[in-house]
Parts: C-alpha cells; sequence; structure tokens
C-alpha cells in the first residue's frame, strides 16, 4: 500500500509531466492543425497608406479561390489579415495576437518597412517565417542574420539604379531633381539613383524630402522646378504622386517624370492624377498590365480577370496592387505545394528558400523568381515602363544588372 510520502510524490510526477508537455504541445498546435493551414497578414487597411490594403484583400480573394478548389495538399488555408494603420506599435501587438493567440503558422505578405522591423527579431526568436514581405527594403536579405525572414519584391535601391541607368542612356547630361519621402522606402531608391549615377551623379541638381504624412508639396515643386531640371524623379506613396503629377501639369513644368513602382498604379495613382496629366510617365514593372491590350488574349490574364469577377467583384482590374497581392499570394501557394504533408515552420522555410525559376502566371515574360538558403531576394529582374494614357507600355528589354551580386548574408 501506498505511503501519504509515496502518493504525493506520483502526483508531483504527473503534474511535472504535464506541464513540461504543455509548452511543447502550444509550440506545436500550429504545426498540427489538421485540415487548416493558419497564415497571418498585417495591413494598413486605415490611414494614410490605405491604397495598399487592396494587396490584402487580393490576397484573402486568392485563398478563397484555392479553398474552394480543394485546398493545398487536403488542407484549407485560413488567411486572418488585420489592421495596423501604418503604426509599427499596432503591427507588433497585432503580430503578436496572431502568434501566440490565433496560432498562425506563418506571417505572410504583411506590409511597409517600420512595420515589418518592428516585428522581424521577435518573429524570428519565436521561429515563426516572416515570408514575403510587402516592402522593397534591403533588410528582408539577411538570411543568416533573421533566417525566418525573406522578401519577394524588387528592392528599392536597385529601381533607382535602373533610373539611373535610364537618364544616362536617354537623356545624358539633362539636369535631375528629386522629390522623395523621408523614410526608409525613400532614402533606399534615391541612394540607388544616385549610385547607378556614379561619377554623373552631379547631374542631381536638386532634392528636396516630404513627411508620408504631409498633404501639401507646393512649395517643394515650386523649388524643384526654378532648378531647372529637366527630369523628375518621385519616390512617395499613391495619394502624393497623384498630386505630384496634377501639381506639375498646373505648373506648366513638363519634366520627364519618373515615378516609382510603388506608385505606378492607375487606379489609385495615376487616374486621380488625370490620366492626361499623366501621360509619358516612367516606372518599373515586374507583372503584366491587365489593362495593356497586348495582354487580352493570354491564358493568364484572362484567368486573373475570372478571379477578379468571381472572388474580389469589389476590385479593380487595373489596380496593381490587386495584381501585386495576387502573385505574392501565387508564390506562397507554390511553397506550400511543395511543403507536401510536412507543414512544419522548419519546411516551409527550407521550401521558400528552394524555388527554382519559378514563373508567376501574371509576371512578366523573363521575370522569373529564385531562392536559396543564402538568396532571399525572390524577384530580382524589373523592367522600364511607359504610361500612353491608358496602360504601361514597355520600354526596352528586362533589366537585373542593376541588381547586386548575393552575398553570404546580404
Amino acid at each position: 500500500m501506498q505511503t501519504k510520502r509515496q502518493t504525493a510524490r506520483s502526483i508531483l510526477l504527473v503534474l511535472a509531466a504535464m506541464f513540461a508537455a504543455a509548452p511543447l504541445a502550444a509550440q506545436q498546435a500550429p504545426q498540427a492543425a489538421g485540415s487548416e493551414i493558419r497564415v497571418g497578414n498585417v495591413m494598413p487597411y486605415t490611414g494614410p497608406l490605405a491604397a495598399f490594403a487592396t494587396i490584402g484583400r487580393a490576397e484573402a480573394a486568392y485563398f478563397d479561390m484555392v479553398n474552394e478548389h480543394g485546398g493545398i495538399n487536403g488542407r484549407k488555408v485560413k488567411f486572418v489579415s488585420v489592421d495596423d494603420s501604418s503604426n509599427p506599435k499596432t503591427a507588433m501587438e497585432q503580430t503578436r495576437d496572431l502568434v501566440e493567440k490565433q496560432d498562425v503558422l506563418l506571417m505572410f505578405g504583411s506590409f511597409g518597412t517600420p512595420s515589418n522591423l518592428a516585428v522581424r527579431k521577435y518573429l524570428n526568436e519565436k521561429k515563426v517565417p516572416q515570408l514575403f514581405v510587402a516592402s522593397g527594403d534591403e533588410e528582408w536579405a539577411h538570411p543568416r542574420t533573421f533566417p525566418w525572414t525573406m522578401g519577394w519584391q524588387p528592392t528599392f535601391r536597385a529601381e533607382g539604379r535602373i533610373y539611373a541607368n535610364y537618364i544616362q542612356a536617354a537623356y545624358p547630361s539633362r539636369k535631375i531633381a528629386v522629390l522623395w519621402q523621408n523614410d526608409q522606402f525613400g532614402r533606399d531608391l534615391f541612394r540607388g539613383l544616385q549610385e547607378g549615377l556614379g561619377d554623373t551623379a552631379g547631374m542631381i541638381v536638386a532634392d528636396l524630402a516630404f513627411d508620408a504624412s504631409e498633404t501639401r508639396i507646393e512649395n517643394q515643386l515650386g523649388i524643384l522646378k526654378d532648378s531647372g531640371a529637366d527630369i523628375l524623379v518621385f519616390d512617395g506613396a499613391p495619394a502624393i504622386a497623384a498630386r505630384a503629377i496634377r501639381i506639375v501639369a498646373g505648373m506648366d513644368w513638363h519634366p520627364v517624370f519618373i515615378l516609382d513602382n510603388a506608385s505606378a498604379s492607375i487606379a489609385s495613382a495615376l487616374q486621380p492624377a488625370g490620366l492626361q496629366n499623366s501621360l509619358g510617365v516612367i516606372s518599373t514593372s515586374f507583372l503584366k498590365d491587365a489593362g495593356d491590350a497586348s495582354w487580352k488574349d493570354d491564358p493568364h490574364i484572362k484567368a486573373w480577370s475570372d478571379f477578379m469577377d468571381r472572388y474580389f467583384p469589389d476590385g479593380g482590374k487595373d489596380d496593381i496592387y490587386a495584381m501585386f497581392g495576387y502573385a505574392a499570394a501565387d508564390t506562397l501557394h507554390q511553397v506550400l505545394r511543395q511543403c507536401g504533408d510536412d507543414f512544419s515552420r522548419e519546411n516551409i522555410m527550407r521550401q521558400a528558400a528552394s524555388l527554382k525559376d519559378y514563373q508567376s502566371p501574371i509576371a512578366l515574360p523573363g521575370i522569373v523568381i529564385n531562392t536559396g538558403p543564402k538568396d532571399f531576394r525572390p524577384i530580382k529582374q524589373m523592367r522600364l515602363v511607359q504610361f500612353d494614357g491608358n496602360a504601361w507600355q514597355p520600354i526596352g528589354d528586362v533589366v537585373d544588372s542593376a541588381f547586386t551580386a548575393v552575398r553570404d548574408d546580404n
């Protein structure tokens, strides 16, 4: 017969085993979610950058389509997308909630540099994949230091180099003015422009910065016009880009207007600016333009149109942010397909770093996705485009020479 001491010891051992198992069960829960893959996402559904929230809405619609067609390897995707109003503190709170209370398996496609920087350390310490960040900052490509974080789109810095190369080839010796957003986004593109110009960086005769919260930029544009510049490089969000295009047209100033890719949305920037005012604007692209008549018979664009009609009828087919979300979600779809039956976080990262010449259905021809254990930059190509009043038309071939070589921990 057990003594009281033996009984008490037995109870303590059982309790110890239960408490020891609890953290393990909590850790494994997201990986063993049975028939569901829970994916977390943070977007600015409100606030000054709300135009980009279309990315999240398109991603939600994409996974609705995937689920209707049977899911991924027998599992449905639960896409949990929340609002941070582009506030890094809110992004941190929302991300913690998604990971610790809503048991998401991974974070995917969250928007913006400051918000993603705010949560990067936390997600890497938790070993939660932070995949295909919706920002062109170079901070998402440090596989040694942050092995759970990976970007997706081409970098802002490389985009700046592309504009520099174009200016040198098409407009040598012309004076350049730059109006850039005073944050990491703006600084990276401006830095790339200066690097690309190299010894000819003196062509930049004036540059001014503005805060993302600013709504009036007339004074800055007046100063830049007075500089005598023949080329204006604008780097900022869509709403202020639309304002800049309208103001320049109203000033009777006719520079070569170069617009950052992030604001090259017909729906969110060019239409509000006035399509006639936007005629001739130059930008970059890595995705097809559904409004371009040359793609009207493309089977992938037809599939895109059908997708928008069925799953995202409130979205605009000419909205580049909707296409961005669709293409990014398609890339995650490919990663999850490659996982087979192993949906551990480790295998998800392994597969994300094993994409070989993957062609997104709505990427421009020649633009492919490649990753590796030391290469966390999926898209390393872009194409120059010019707006003809209705759609973006290509200028030259796909450009990849502006992208730096991959280092061990780039």
